[in-house]
């Protein structure tokens, strides 16, 4: 069975999962940039990868544009955020996300990094701007992304693991 990984990766979290799928799998690895549907479409199964950024899935328009050629392939999608996982925020990030064409595409979460310093600046004042207005709930109050925010702060974090890939080699196999 022939597979592409597609991926989507801003600060790299997301490129690192793809290229372990990759190992893992066999399946060829490309980044969504780079991916021609006339490629992509030749393939039986597709996965794609996105970093969330603002509750969204990087990456996730190539499968909304294509997914018309893309009837009868296996499609699953893997997202990488810095926040633990928690099965409520991620239900709202699959409700956001995984609807219309892609609702019932199997989602899978993947914890990805932090650091501040390799951060554009929008995103960097995004997220100070975000901890400012954290400090004003009581810790006791924090969301689990919060907490995590909170405790990231500026320091560099790297939470990604092979072991998150299991479920999705899994699903592959």
């Amino acid at each position: 069975m022939a597979g592409i990984i597609l991926y989507q990766s801003k600060y790299g979290a997301t490129k690192r999962y793809a290229g372990w799928l990759s190992e893992e799998t066999g399946f060829d690895c490309v980044e969504t940039k780079k991916a021609k549907i006339e490629s992509v479409r030749q393939y039986d199964t597709i996965i794609l990868g996105g970093g969330i950024y603002a509750s969204g899935i990087a990456g996730l328009s190539f499968l909304k544009k294509h997914m018309k050629e893309l009837q009868g392939k296996r499609i699953l999608v893997f997202c990488a955020g810095a926040s633990p996982y928690d099965e409520n925020a991620f239900a709202q990030i699959i409700a956001h996300n995984m609807k219309d064409s892609l609702a019932g595409i199997p989602c899978f979460y993947c914890r990805g990094a932090w650091d501040m310093n390799h951060m554009n600046i929008v995103d960097r004042n995004l997220c100070r701007m975000l901890r400012k207005a954290v400090m004003k709930k009581a810790p006791n109050d924090y969301e689990i992304w919060e907490k995590a925010l909170m405790e990231a702060g500026d320091k560099t974090c790297d939470w990604t693991d092979k072991s998150y890939l299991v479920p999705i080699v899994d699903a592959v196999r």
